[in-house]
C-alpha cells in the first residue's frame, strides 16, 4: 500500500511540476507591453490557460492528499 501510493506521489509531484511550466506567465515590463497590444488585437487564448489552471488546481489538492496519507501510513510502520 506504501508503494503504490509514494508512486502516485511521485507521479502527481511530476504532473503537478508540468502543469505549472505549461502555463503562460504574467507579462512585465516593455515585452509585456508589446504584447499586450497584440493579444488586444489578435486575441489570446484563454481555454487553455483556464484548463492548465483547473488541472494544477486539481494537482495541488492531490498531492497534499497523498502527502497527508503517506505521512499517516508512515507512521504507522
Amino acid at each position: 500500500m506504501y508503494t503504490a501510493l509514494l508512486i502516485l506521489h511521485t507521479l502527481v509531484a511530476i504532473g503537478l511540476a508540468a502543469s505549472v511550466l505549461l502555463q503562460s506567465g504574467r507579462s512585465a515590463g516593455l515585452s509585456g507591453a508589446i504584447t499586450g497590444g497584440a493579444e488586444q488585437l489578435f486575441g489570446k487564448k484563454k481555454g487553455m490557460d483556464n484548463l492548465l489552471a483547473r488541472i494544477s488546481t486539481g494537482m495541488a489538492i492531490a498531492f497534499m492528499v497523498t502527502s497527508l496519507a503517506l505521512t499517516v501510513l508512515a507512521r504507522n510502520r
